[in-house]
C-alpha cells in the first residue's frame, strides 16, 4: 500500500517538474523580458517578472512563476494606447536598471479600460513602441482581388 502511495507521489512530482521545465523553456526560447504590473498600485508593489511574445493581433504576457499554460496577460494591439512613460522610481531601482523605462498603457477605449505599467530595457522599449506603431489602422482594409 505505501509503495503505490510513494510512485503516485513521485509520478506528480515528475509531471509538475517536466511542467515547470516546459513554460521556463518555452517562455525563455522565444519571448522578449519584461516586468509588469496592473496598476493602480504602490510604487515598489505588483511587479512580475515575465516574458512577451509579439504577434499580429495582441502582446501576450506569460508570468515567469507561474503554472498557468497560456498567457498571464493579452493586450489587444489595437486597443493599446501609451498613457504615460517614467523611469524607474524609489525600490523599483532594485529590480530595474537605471536606464529602463516604465511605459504605462490603457488597453481599451472606455473609462473599464485597464492600466498596465511595463518596464522594460531601452531595446525593448524600442521594439515594442516600433510594434505598437506599425500597427494597422481600423480602416484600412484589403481590396478584394481583381
Amino acid at each position: 500500500m505505501w509503495a503505490v502511495f510513494i510512485v503516485a507521489i513521485v509520478v506528480a512530482a515528475l509531471v509538475i517538474t517536466a511542467g515547470v521545465v516546459y513554460r521556463l523553456s518555452e517562455i525563455r526560447r522565444a519571448g522578449t523580458p519584461m516586468l509588469l504590473r496592473a496598476v493602480p498600485a504602490d510604487t515598489d508593489e505588483g511587479w512580475r517578472h515575465g516574458s512577451v511574445h509579439y504577434g499580429d493581433d495582441a502582446l501576450n504576457y506569460y508570468r515567469l512563476r507561474s503554472l498557468r499554460p497560456g498567457p498571464s496577460v493579452t493586450l489587444s494591439r489595437r486597443r493599446i494606447e501609451i498613457v504615460g512613460r517614467r523611469t524607474p522610481v524609489d525600490t523599483e531601482l532594485e529590480i530595474m536598471d537605471g536606464d529602463f523605462t516604465v511605459i504605462e498603457v490603457a488597453v481599451g477605449r472606455s473609462e473599464r479600460s485597464a492600466h498596465y505599467e511595463l518596464g522594460m530595457s531601452p531595446e525593448v522599449s524600442t521594439a515594442f513602441l516600433s510594434w505598437i506603431e506599425a500597427r494597422s489602422l481600423r480602416r484600412v482594409r484589403r481590396r478584394p482581388a481583381a
